[in-house]
């Protein structure tokens, strides 16, 4: 068969979309263009490979087992041009990070502190909750991963890189906000807004109430920590989130710590890789830039202790001195 790189690389773009506009968009091509290369490369195959039914498009069988194919030759493409890479040490090519929802809101200053160092590294970025990183993880499909929680049932090389303290949020006109060393089961009195089963902060959160001997009010679950925001803010109830998810409502004033016994909870973000996993020139290089220099480029805005003092210096309500 005498199909072409570039006829596997607009299939796989079509077949990752199923559909040829979206496909043309992304590679900036017209769609005549598109599907005159996938009409010539179903010509060097001998079968179709899309079918359309009304107006949508499905892989046949034998698109199937291009499309896997095309998994196989490009990743082995990347691998050699890693390769060739190490072998000039040359810092270059790309990383493959996943992160979870809260590292989020910090890892494009990381990425970019990088970036001014090796500007021909160029980073793939995969954000979504700690279940879908952790299966990730397990499947190798990134170089490094950012997570609060290291897990227990993988065989992983994690590393602490950066405190992640967690903080109790209120709206603005809560009755507990300005209250000093608020017991932690008065919390259960309140509506506590929890992330999913799963999520790191939730298992801090189970693990400081269970230390009490106190159980975490389940009263409702938000899949992200934007949905939690928001619903504090809308004065649903009150949460615990990392404090880098917050840190521009906290400076706006429509969010409030609490001041909690126990809280913050110190937590650490890790990065991680699994045991077995050989990391190549440009994840290595990485890998050491986290540990020696994330301190320094994540701002101060980030750091819990101002905000924090600055509610605590306040009086009660109960007519404290």
């Amino acid at each position: 068969m005498n199909m072409t790189l570039r006829q596997l690389t607009l299939f796989r773009a079509v077949a990752q979309h199923l559909s040829f506009t979206r496909a043309a968009a992304e590679l900036c091509l017209t769609q005549p263009a598109v599907s005159i290369q996938i009409k010539q490369l179903e010509g060097h195959v001998g079968m179709p490979l899309f079918e359309q039914v009304g107006k949508r498009i499905f892989l046949t069988d034998a698109g199937r087992e291009l499309y896997a194919a095309c998994g196989d030759i490009f990743a082995r493409l990347q691998a050699l041009e890693t390769s060739l890479n190490e072998l000039q040490g040359s810092i270059k090519g790309q990383l493959k990070i996943s992160v979870t929802t809260t590292a989020a809101y910090f890892a494009p200053l990381l990425f970019k502190a990088f970036s001014q160092r090796y500007p021909e590294v160029h980073f793939s970025l995969y954000v979504n909750n700690r279940n879908k990183v952790l299966e990730r993880l397990g499947n190798n499909e990134d170089d490094l991963v950012i997570m609060g929680q290291v897990p227990e049932h993988l065989h992983v090389t994690a590393h602490p890189f950066l405190e992640n303290p967690l903080v109790v949020l209120a709206p603005p006109l809560h009755p507990l906000v300005g209250e000093s060393r608020i017991p932690l089961a008065r919390l259960t009195q309140e509506t506590i807004l929890i992330r999913e089963v799963g999520s790191g902060t939730r298992i801090a959160m189970n693990r400081c109430f269970a230390g009490h001997s106190l159980e975490l009010p389940a009263n409702m679950e938000l899949g992200s920590s934007e949905a939690i925001k928001q619903a504090v803010m809308a004065k649903m109830g009150i949460s615990v989130l990392s404090q880098y998810a917050v840190a521009l409502e906290l400076a706006a004033g429509t969010l409030k710590l609490l001041d909690v016994e126990d809280f913050p909870l110190k937590r650490h973000y890790y990065v991680a890789h699994l045991n077995e996993k050989k990391l190549s020139l440009v994840a290595r290089t990485f890998l050491e830039f986290l540990l020696t220099n994330a301190q320094e480029v994540i701002p101060q805005v980030y750091q819990p202790t101002t905000s924090q003092k600055n509610q605590k210096q306040r009086p009660s309500r109960g007519g404290g001195q």
